[in-house]
């Protein structure tokens, strides 16, 4: 039974990531995303409440599980300081394209600069997954693998800003970069690794110290 309502609770948020990303949040309602996820309203209130409560669970589920996974990588003594960088890439453009969906309406909320209870939350979870990201920097730099006099937080700007660009703006990147970025297997063939490849390319030399250039 339990198994039962993880399921019907996931299949909704899977319904609602969808209706919020084509009509934004102020487009979508609770009675479009329950009928097209085929449940009564009765039952999309009990689980979350509220339009705000149902948005708010859809940006938990992604994101907790990501900081999760960070927060597994930062506790790895088995791997060096730029090896944790590498792998956190690695999640994070796989996420990016696998989660193109989530992404545009992750970009669509914070480009509304609301005010409120709802974008505090969203922005508090956001700046825990950065937390964990900043401790894996400030890793590197207190055990002499990364140079000290990195900037983290532009470091974490070019990351996002890098995602923001190619997600969030399909047709100019498109343009730019010479191929249709709406399909699918153009995301996951051509522009994860590409967007994987440069990424690394770019922090390890700026990152690493210059007798750990050699590093993989």
């Amino acid at each position: 039974m339990e198994k039962e309502k993880v399921d019907k609770k996931d299949h909704i948020l899977d319904v609602a990531e969808r209706v919020f990303s084509e009509l934004g949040f102020d487009g979508a309602s609770t009675r479009t995303i329950s009928a097209e996820a085929c449940v009564n309203m009765a039952m999309l209130n009990y689980y979350f409440g509220s339009k705000e409560g149902l948005f708010l669970a859809i940006f938990k589920r992604k994101m907790i599980w990501f900081q999760e996974q960070l927060g597994i990588l930062g506790n790895d003594e088995t791997i060096s300081s730029w090896e944790k960088i590498e792998k956190y890439l690695e999640l994070y453009t796989q996420r990016v394209v696998s989660n193109n969906c989530f992404q545009k309406l992750l970009h669509q909320e914070l480009s509304m600069q609301r005010r409120g209870e709802l974008s505090d939350q969203i922005t508090d979870i956001m700046l825990k997954n950065v937390s964990e990201v900043k401790k894996l920097l400030q890793e590197g730099i207190n055990n002499g693998e990364f140079r000290k006099d990195i900037d983290s937080e532009m470091v974490i700007a070019t990351i996002y800003g890098t995602k923001n660009f190619l997600v969030n703006s399909p047709q100019l990147t498109s343009k730019v970069l010479g191929y249709d970025i709406h399909q699918d297997s153009v995301l996951e063939e051509q522009l994860k690794p590409r967007v994987e490849t440069y990424l690394k390319t770019l922090l390890k030399s700026y990152l690493l110290n210059e007798h750990d250039k050699s590093l993989k």
